[in-house]
């Protein structure tokens, strides 16, 4: 008999945004079905996207079921929401192409898994990149439902519904205010879920602790380092939770600056090739694929163990990519004051600070070459900017990071608007400005 062994409850976003959303639910709430409800939508926003007109796409639920050969279990969408009939027709057609990817990014281990086998629950992410280039990512919540909890799941989805509908029409709420929805569970009745958008949200749903716990500073900094000269990197690990928040924990330190070329947090198994690409990459590959990784004819490329903590190839220059002193900042940064940190915001903000400083020294004086023309158009003063470095092995460094996609994207969004955009980025950059000020010490003046 055919049963949907393991489901997967999916949400869709768009679009690809730098920015990031969080939501606080009150400590108030309370109930199996509500703290259920709550992980939901919390892992609903695990993104770097922020809104568009709906707080979500879609929401699948993915089952195992046998083919029609009755030998190996393929997945099998079996509940999505809100259904086709209820889409506009352009929705309907990428609807239609979502659902060939869907099942495959669901199950990146292919046959791997068997219904009647016990799994653990978890969470991870993927990211679909579109034509255009904008990205959807997806949530994936893997359960595994028997005979008595299906029997339950199916009389949740018929409530899920008009929450569901309730939560995709309310209005995104703008920074720092709190959208208030309805939820009718079973012999609970009625509740009420508040969720509050922060004022800043640059590190929401990312858990940098998850590199801390694989891999030393100075391997996290080497990674960064390939990052910015938008090289081609490898994670593996046994589970898609490590390599999912592993892979988000890695782009989160790019910050402000965006990585735009082949990412995906899970390859399955079918398009392994992908480590064959020349073009810059992120991926993420499950630890069981290590053999088929390493007699792919790869580029040079930083193949990067969770597992073990360790680089299995790289380039061999990691080391020397950034300007030394500034390395050593780093590194003493990360050091000082670790063992004190306690919650997941103070290790965010411990781990990603000195590298946001890393940008804020290097490239954090862009505003001030930038040359405006009388239509109200600007024009990056590329040379002037790399002359205006004290440092040579900084200049050296900044010569190299202006050529890549990362700075040359961030530049054309500055140079639409006369006024820096008033992020955390730029605030940053005022604090520094006024630190060197304070710093430096009065000339004397000869008479």
């Amino acid at each position: 008999m055919d049963r949907p062994g393991v489901g997967r409850v999916f949400k869709l976003f768009s679009p690809w945004l730098p920015q990031r959303s969080r939501w606080t639910v009150p400590e108030e709430a309370r109930g199996e079905g509500r703290r259920e409800t709550e992980e939901s939508i919390r892992e609903a926003t695990l993104s770097n996207y922020t809104g568009g007109p709906h707080f979500f796409e879609y929401l699948f639920v993915v089952s195992l079921k046998r083919n029609h050969s009755g030998g190996d279990y393929e997945p099998t969408i079996t509940y999505q929401f809100p259904k086709r009939e209820n889409l506009l027709r352009g929705q309907q057609e990428e609807e239609e192409r979502l659902h060939g990817a869907i099942p495959l990014f669901c199950f990146p281990d292919g046959n791997e898994w068997a219904p009647l086998t016990e799994y653990p629950r978890e969470t991870f992410s993927f990211v679909l990149t579109n034509m255009d280039g904008t990205r959807k990512i997806g949530y994936c919540r893997r359960l595994l439902i028997l005979d008595e909890v299906e029997k339950r799941h199916q009389i949740s989805m018929a409530v899920i519904y008009p929450f569901m509908q309730g939560l995709r029409e309310s209005a995104f709420p703008a920074p720092g205010k709190t959208v208030t929805l309805k939820s009718f569970i079973p012999d609970s009745g009625t509740e009420f879920i508040s969720l509050t958008r922060p004022l800043d949200s640059r590190l929401e749903h990312v858990d940098l602790r998850s590199l801390l716990r694989c891999l030393s500073h100075e391997q996290i900094l080497q990674i960064f380092a390939s990052t910015v000269l938008e090289r081609r990197i490898i994670f593996l690990a046994e589970d898609l939770s490590t390599l999912s928040q592993c892979i988000h924990a890695a782009v989160a330190l790019l910050y402000p600056f965006s990585w735009a070329h082949t990412y995906i947090p899970v390859v399955p198994e079918s398009l392994l090739a992908t480590v064959c690409s020349p073009t810059p990459f992120m991926v993420g590959v499950q630890k069981r694929f290590i053999q088929e990784v390493l007699d792919s004819p790869m580029e040079e490329v930083l193949l990067v163990d969770l597992c073990e903590g360790t680089f299995i190839k790289s380039v061999g220059d990691e080391g020397d990519v950034l300007p030394p002193k500034l390395q050593n900042d780093i590194l003493s940064s990360l050091a000082q004051g670790s063992n004190d940190l306690q919650t997941l915001e103070q290790v965010n903000e411990h781990v990603s600070g000195p590298f946001m400083q890393f940008f804020i020294r290097t490239v954090g004086h862009y505003a001030s070459h930038i040359k405006w023309g009388l239509d109200g158009q600007g024009n990056f003063q590329e040379r002037a900017f790399c002359k205006a470095l004290s440092s040579k092995t900084s200049r050296r460094f900044v010569k190299k990071f202006v050529k890549t996609q990362l700075f040359s994207l961030f530049i054309q969004e500055a140079e639409k608007s006369k006024t820096p955009h008033a992020g955390y980025f730029q605030q940053k950059i005022i604090e520094y400005e006024k630190q060197k000020k304070q710093k430096k010490p009065k000339e004397k003046t000869v008479k």
